[in-house]
């Protein structure tokens, strides 16, 4: 016999809860924030709404469905089970949070506060889910989902890294980093045509990523290439700030990676770290001559939409 499906509800802090997890009362919360020339009422009215957003959702799910919440901070340690349908109630980072840790469950965006975020990635709202969670365990349900592009970084130690928008490679302080640098088809590394780069790091990014921190590279840059598409099995890569010398080499800093090609670099500094979107305290951890490849991963977001 099949388990039922699961709801599976991600979440985030609001600001107003770690206000008051740091200063312990709504006072010295409210205190604090008008010391700084910003009023209690608007932060507390935005954890009101995403409050009334995740009860909403709750309500939604079918009588016999199985569900739980997890909060951000918990999806490192988070048992995903295959029939979960993971519904994310907040920003569209929260979404790219969440995606690193999944493998094809699908997922729907409620945006908890309707006119602040883009709504990329969140697009429904909460009164939409009595009829999107049945739908989307239905017959045909694939035609209603939209898989975007991930990106992937696995180190010579085995050590992986997922990320719906982009990967960082660089220095943990964002300081000068070093390495080698080589574009290639053949996953395993070989050296050959490899440019010793000193910089601020590498961002490698997805078609979603593209509309973030690696859309800053390229506008910076005057928009050298055309950036992919979300669903585009392709990523664009941007060296921040290459630093010319006579041992260091400024050739190559920008690109699109196909599905074939992998980003190598060969770390010659004493420590590199590689992150995904944006979460540091998720990061792999390089040393002295070990290599990481990045390019474009199997496992893709399914999106409901």
């Amino acid at each position: 016999m099949s388990l039922a499906p699961r709801a599976v509800l991600v979440h985030r802090r609001t600001e107003y809860e770690e206000l008051l997890a740091h200063h312990g009362t709504p006072g010295q919360a409210a205190f604090f924030l008008s010391s700084r020339g910003r009023s209690v009422d608007e932060v507390e009215q935005r954890h009101h709404r995403q409050a009334a957003a995740l009860a909403r959702a709750a309500a939604a799910v079918p009588l016999d469905w199985r569900r739980t919440r997890v909060e951000r901070t918990d999806l490192p340690r988070f048992p995903f089970e295959p029939e979960d349908v993971v519904v994310v109630v907040g920003q569209d980072g929260l979404v790219a949070n969440a995606a690193k840790y999944l493998d094809g469950q699908p997922v729907i965006g409620v945006d908890a506060d309707p006119g602040r975020n883009p709504g990329i990635l969140v697009r429904h709202r909460a009164s939409a889910l009595a009829v999107l969670l049945p739908a989307t365990v239905a017959r045909g349900a694939d035609r209603h989902v939209e898989e975007r592009t991930m990106v992937e970084a696995v180190a010579d130690d085995t050590q992986r890294l997922l990320a719906l928008n982009e990967v960082y490679v660089g220095q943990a302080g964002h300081q000068t980093a070093r390495y080698r640098l080589a574009v290639t088809g053949d996953p395993v590394l070989t050296g050959e045509g490899a440019e010793p780069q000193a910089s601020s790091g590498v961002l490698v990014g997805t078609g979603t990523g593209a509309t973030g921190w690696c859309r800053s590279a390229w506008l910076e840059r005057g928009g050298p290439l055309a950036l992919p598409e979300a669903a585009a099995p392709a990523l664009a890569w941007f060296v921040r700030e290459a630093w010319p010398s006579p041992t260091t080499g400024t050739s190559r800093v920008h690109g699109v990676l196909d599905a074939g090609h992998r980003l190598v670099l060969t770390v010659e500094s004493e420590r590199l770290v590689a992150f995904g979107d944006g979460i540091e305290a998720d990061a792999l951890e390089l040393t002295w001559g070990q290599s990481v490849r990045i390019g474009v991963a199997q496992n893709r977001l399914r999106l409901v939409v």
